[in-house]
């Protein structure tokens, strides 16, 4: 059985409308299949404007269950449509007033496999999100897709390492960070943080950033986006800074074992020495 795995990541501008959002990124999946890919992933909130530049209780319409919205439900026929493992993150409400920032992972048969909430909330001007989302309450789950052991972490979720550890230890062979991050301060970590995490845990990432200027605030979405191997690399150029793209790369799961033997990092853990990282 071959261990390179086509994977597919989309950075999406805001269309205006939930409707031709989905449309136009079923269209990139489409497309994603064509050429041969077999996972596919979308940036945070994919569906919806990057709403957490204002607080306003009016954005709370953009929330639906997972994984029984209409979203999620059309990623699901998606799936089945392409044969593809989705990652489709979304704003969840799971009952009235408790909301998360979610990422629902699907197989490739369409089957939901179970999704990921966004553990590390932000409160900055820009990115108000603590008015919208609850933390995180399920852990840090690998999903066994067709595709290999695949896990997400959300866009600030990436400032911590200890995310990215966990995922390493569940076994993750290619990690999805979706993201809505803009120029500015922490600009120069988009390069730094993600390739970091795939050397220091021995997997890769897909780094998944929205693009262009959206009409509920200032924030100019970068883009970018990339995939990182084991080594830190990136693997081929990454996407345009301005532009909508997919990007199909070819990931060689071979590479994770190889890095693994040859640096020994998880050989070499200490957990017994680090209690106090978790200490109250």
């Amino acid at each position: 059985m071959t261990t390179v795995v086509r994977a597919a990541l989309v950075q999406a501008r805001w269309t205006g409308d939930t409707e031709s959002m989905i449309a136009g990124h079923e269209e990139h999946a489409r497309r994603a299949a064509e050429r041969g890919a077999r996972v596919i992933g979308f940036q945070e909130v994919f569906n919806a404007p990057y709403f957490c530049q204002v607080q306003e209780p009016e954005h709370y319409r953009w929330a639906e269950p997972v994984p029984d919205g209409p979203t999620v439900t059309r990623m699901r026929e998606l799936a089945r449509e392409t044969g593809m493992v989705i990652v489709a993150p979304v704003f969840e409400i799971e009952q009235p007033g408790v909301y998360y920032n979610t990422a629902a992972v699907i197989d490739a048969d369409g089957s939901f496999l179970g999704k990921y909430r966004k553990h590390h909330i932000p409160q900055l001007s820009g990115f108000w999100e603590k008015f919208y989302f609850r933390p995180g309450n399920l852990g840090w789950p690998v999903f066994d897709t067709a595709v290999g052991k695949v896990g997400v972490t959300i866009c600030y979720d990436r400032h911590f390492p200890e995310g990215w550890r966990e995922l390493g230890l569940g076994g993750a062979q290619l990690v999805y960070n979706p993201s809505a991050t803009a120029r500015g301060l922490s600009a120069h970590l988009w390069r730094l943080e993600q390739p970091a995490a795939a050397v220091a845990n021995a997997y890769f990432v897909a780094a998944i950033n929205r693009v262009g200027i959206e009409r509920y605030g200032d924030n100019d979405f970068y883009g970018t986006s990339y995939f990182a191997d084991p080594r830190g690399q990136l693997v081929g150029s990454p996407a345009s800074d301005t532009a909508e793209e997919l990007l199909v790369r070819d990931l060689d799961f071979d590479l994770i074992d190889e890095v693994r033997q040859q640096w020994a990092f998880y050989r070499d853990r200490r957990p017994d020495a680090y209690t106090g990282l978790v200490r109250p």
